[in-house]
């Protein structure tokens, strides 16, 4: 266990925003965080982070921020087909992928290269390249912060949508997520409900009924780090904003006006890349002080150095203005601001 007041999170967010804390405590097992949340001492409000790689401090925290060191990887059902993992919510979430693949488990590929941890995983259901978290996901553990008590989630009590769940909304801050179970295959069905996958594929000479799991992470990691940036060289935390998805009527108004709009289409509507978006209303590239809009992908902001968290927020709101007043569409950050 570990705890030290006036704490620095410089190093636990990947925008690199120098705020501080009261207090900062790291705990390596259940039985150690239910043993800080009986520490009637410890400021509040408690407030609980992963790899800090969604997070945007505007200022210094003034309570408690606690982070998990649980790890581990274990196997608790061996099926014919398929096997159940226990993954501490500490583990680093791109080595879990990468172990998985190396044991001959697979469905997590499509998600290579996401910046976070496993616990963040289950909260923000992440998702890339047409997968999510939650197809995967079978229960999650968490403890309550109120009353120490340890509880499992079904996968049907966490309410996932896109970037959603029962933990970021309905729950929020109610509950630490300490392990989340994954159900896994052992044998290799590529997904390739995004497009723009399949178009690197075919770039590469690959054939769908050849390719391997391995392969798909390869070039998975490698777009990624083509258009995103290096957040120990340039503080960003990815995708700043969700793809807002429009009905039916409004995307084909936009379509009328804009024959090239790039879409997917939804169970509950059509999804418009906010990238897109921002690019058209011309902030690709843009700066606004100390924040800016990553060249190579517009759904990125990025700190070009000493940036404040109210800078980078600054830029966000003038980004959702502008949509705003050309396509009618609102953005919401996919960020949580602090």
């Amino acid at each position: 266990m570990f705890k030290q007041q006036n704490y620095s999170l410089l190093k636990h967010n990947t925008f690199g925003i120098d705020a501080h804390c009261r207090m900062f405590v790291e705990y390596n097992s259940v039985e150690e965080l239910c043993e800080l949340l009986c520490d009637t001492n410890l400021p509040k409000p408690l407030f609980h982070i992963g790899e800090g790689s969604n997070l945007l401090f505007t200022k210094d925290f003034d309570g408690t921020i606690f982070h998990s060191c649980i790890l581990g990887k274990e196997i608790v059902e061996d099926a014919v087909d398929s096997v159940l993992l226990k993954v501490g919510a500490g583990e680093d979430w791109d080595n879990f992928v990468d172990w998985t693949l190396n044991h001959g488990f697979y469905g997590l590929e499509n998600l290579s290269l996401i910046p976070g941890e496993v616990g963040a995983s289950a909260v923000q259901n992440i998702g890339a390249y047409g997968a999510e978290a939650e197809q995967y996901i079978e229960k999650v553990a968490a403890v309550c912060l109120a009353t120490g008590e340890s509880r499992i989630f079904l996968k049907e009590e966490c309410d996932y949508a896109y970037r959603s769940s029962i933990f970021k909304h309905a729950l929020r801050g109610q509950y630490i997520v300490t392990h989340v179970y994954y159900r896994l295959q052992k044998t290799f069905q590529i997904n390739l409900t995004y497009a723009a996958l399949c178009r690197e594929l075919e770039s590469r000479g690959l054939a769908e009924a050849n390719v391997t799991a391995c392969e798909v992470r390869n070039i998975i990691v490698e777009v990624r780090r083509n258009k995103l940036p290096d957040p120990k060289e340039i503080g960003s935390a990815g995708s700043f904003f969700m793809n807002p998805i429009v009905s039916e009527k409004m995307f084909q108004e936009l379509l009328s006006i804009y024959p090239e709009i790039p879409y997917y289409k939804m169970p509950t509507g059509v999804k418009i890349p906010a990238g897109w978006l921002i690019q058209q209303v011309g902030w690709k590239g843009k700066t606004l002080g100390r924040a800016g809009v990553y060249p190579k992908q517009a759904l990125v902001l990025v700190n070009l150095g000493g940036a404040s968290g109210e800078d980078i927020m600054s830029l966000s709101n003038k980004i959702i203005h502008d949509v705003q007043q050309q396509f009618e569409i609102e953005l919401k950050p996919e960020v949580n601001f602090i």
